[in-house]
């Protein structure tokens, strides 16, 4: 539901804009206040996972996420929508950290562990694309508010599973929430995203971007220094120091960056130049999620014990990178099944084998209390990684067709063209991202096979 709903509105952000009124100007913050409450209290929701049980946390977020969805699917005004998706985002940063941290603390053998983890990345790894399949199929079959109705039954499907199934943990004794850190941690993490979002509009020059920026800049500094400081630290720096999650960390974000541009890309590809309507848009990523499920449940899940997360993380990144650049040889008129196909199933069976190792091996061996934090500190890196690699490559894609537009004379001929000209250059850079992101995993993360580790 948390992926789901980044990419889910997208597709049915042009009828939802109609119904309710909403401006060119302000259509952006049915996404932005998602992720802006989302990637901002993220850290907040890990530890309030840790301190008051994990069950107890996935529960509240189950049933808030669900209740906000509802409130969003029934908005009969652009503030009410607005409202609603902001809750969305609060909820989901209480519900992202406290499921991964039960996986991390329920699933100790390193079988299980890879066959739990394996299926997390496929739904990690494929969210996105899922989102953009079901928001088609809703919003041209039903209506768009079903968009946002159809997180109702899937949280009471899975709230049923939670009361009947899940067992909390004690919680940490005498431990206490850090709001100074809270304070200085969400507001700088609030302020960079918002910056982000904001420098897809107004450019990375822009005033008021750079004034959030480096806002963002020292109330993280404020927030590290604080942490080094108190005694119950909201993000305790030794999870942080640990080369080889601080190795998946980075990973994580970089390979999250180039993909969440991809995404975007392609969607506008299917859709302004070949004309897909938005169901066909949305089928048209399913042999990606279908590639993703097979390369994080058939190959690293099965492999994860046997060898050395890198083994896995490398190739899957050289893979996603390799698809990354062959669909930078798109054409306004390239044919689906030769021309984005291919690229497709090569990113997804690397986005499957980089994805399940990197949650394994960022939650490994960290002490139960810490749990909620380090898996709200992966979903942060995901999610501020995927929202600067976005809006950077978004620009990169703006430039670059503008300059194309240029060069070639401004006639409806080349407009086209000067759009698919952005977007293939935009995508080697996110080709570039993703090797990078390989090229530090082969050189940080140096852990071994969960088996040829010494037991807790």
């Amino acid at each position: 539901m948390v992926i789901l709903d980044a990419t889910i509105v997208n597709i049915a952000l042009p009828s939802a804009q109609r119904d309710l009124g909403i401006s060119d100007g302000d259509r952006q913050w049915t996404v932005t206040s998602y992720t802006l409450a989302f990637g901002g209290l993220l850290l907040l929701g890990g530890r309030i996972a840790d301190l008051v049980g994990r069950k107890r946390a996935f529960v509240v977020g189950l049933v808030g996420f669900a209740a906000a969805s509802a409130l969003g699917g029934a908005a009969t005004t652009p503030a009410m929508l607005f409202g609603a998706r902001a809750l969305q985002g609060v909820f989901a940063a209480v519900l992202a950290p406290s499921a991964l941290s039960i996986l991390t603390t329920t699933f100790a053998d390193p079988r299980e562990r890879a066959k739990a983890f394996g299926v997390y990345g496929a739904i990690a790894g494929s969210g996105s694309a899922l989102g953009l399949i079901s928001g088609g199929l809703l919003t041209e079959h039903l209506d768009w508010r079903w968009c946002l109705y159809v997180n109702v039954p899937i949280a009471g499907a899975a709230l049923a599973g939670a009361l009947v199934l899940l067992r909390d943990h004690p919680r940490a004794r005498g431990a206490r929430l850090d709001i100074p850190g809270v304070v200085l941690g969400s507001g700088g993490l609030l302020a960079l995203v918002h910056a982000v979002g904001e420098a897809e509009p107004r450019g990375w020059s822009d005033p008021r971007v750079l004034t959030l920026l480096t806002t963002g800049a020292a109330l993280l500094t404020g927030f590290v220094l604080r942490q080094r400081a108190t005694p119950h630290p909201l993000l305790p720096l030794h999870i942080l120091r640990d080369r080889d999650r601080a190795g998946c960390f980075l990973t994580i974000s970089l390979a999250t960056g180039g993909m969440f541009g991809m995404f975007l890309f392609m969607t506008y590809y299917f859709q302004v130049v070949l004309g897909y309507p938005p169901m066909r848009t949305g089928l048209a990523f399913l042999p990606l999620t279908a590639a993703i499920i097979t390369g994080s449940t058939q190959i690293s899940a099965r492999l994860m014990h046997r060898v050395p997360p890198r083994l896995l993380i490398v190739p899957g990144t050289l893979l996603t990178a390799t698809g990354m650049a062959t669909l930078t040889r798109l054409t306004v008129d390239s044919a689906y099944l030769t021309g984005v196909l291919p690229a497709l199933l090569l990113m997804g069976i690397g986005m499957g084998m980089t994805f399940m190792p990197v949650f394994s091996t960022a939650t490994a061996g960290v002490a139960p209390h810490d749990s909620g934090v380090t898996s709200a500190t992966v979903n942060t890196a995901q999610q501020v990684g995927g929202s600067l690699g976005t809006a950077l490559l978004n620009t990169i894609a703006t430039t670059s067709a503008t300059a194309y537009a240029t060069a070639h004379g401004r006639t409806a001929g080349t407009a086209r063209e000067s759009v698919v000209h952005g977007y293939t250059t935009a995508l080697w850079w996110a080709a570039a991202i993703l090797l990078l992101a390989g090229v530090l995993a082969a050189t940080t993360i140096t852990a071994k096979a969960p088996r040829h580790a010494p037991a807790a």
